[in-house]
């Protein structure tokens, strides 16, 4: 038993690292970037750890991280399986509740048919114990 636990830590913290890395660069590439010397004034937005925590929360559920499209899928589908697509809103609620609301963006995903409408949706998050308490879906 004592030797597998060091076995086991070391395939957890393998599995940890590979799936971190996918969202970095080549450090060849990395090594280019040069960061601001502050970040600009124009644009920027504060958002509160807490609201980032809810907003993070309720995009994994609405549209997980790993989500790809399918082959031979339309170029309206594959805007709508895309984060960049989707606006949010966030805001406090009372007690320990934020809302988080997730709508198509302005102008996205309008290839097709017509219009998208009703596209999204609302949830309310708690941010005592970070889970779902409940989901107003417009889909």
């Amino acid at each position: 038993m004592r030797s597998t636990l060091p076995m086991f830590i070391g395939l957890v913290l393998t599995a940890c690292t590979h799936t971190n890395s996918s969202l970095y660069v080549p450090p060849e590439e990395a090594a280019w970037f040069k960061f601001p010397y502050e970040l600009p004034d124009t644009g920027n937005q504060t958002v509160p750890g807490a609201m980032a925590v809810a907003i993070q929360l309720a995009m994994d559920d609405f549209l997980p991280r790993d989500t790809k499209p399918e082959r031979d899928t339309s170029p309206q589908d594959v805007c709508l399986q895309q984060r960049q697509s989707y606006d949010v809103k966030a805001a406090p609620g009372s007690a320990d509740i934020i809302w988080v609301d997730i709508s198509l963006s302005s102008g996205a995903c309008t290839r097709g048919p017509g219009p998208l409408l009703d596209i999204g949706a609302t949830y309310a998050i708690d941010k005592a114990q970070w889970r779902i308490l409940a989901v107003r879906s417009l889909q």
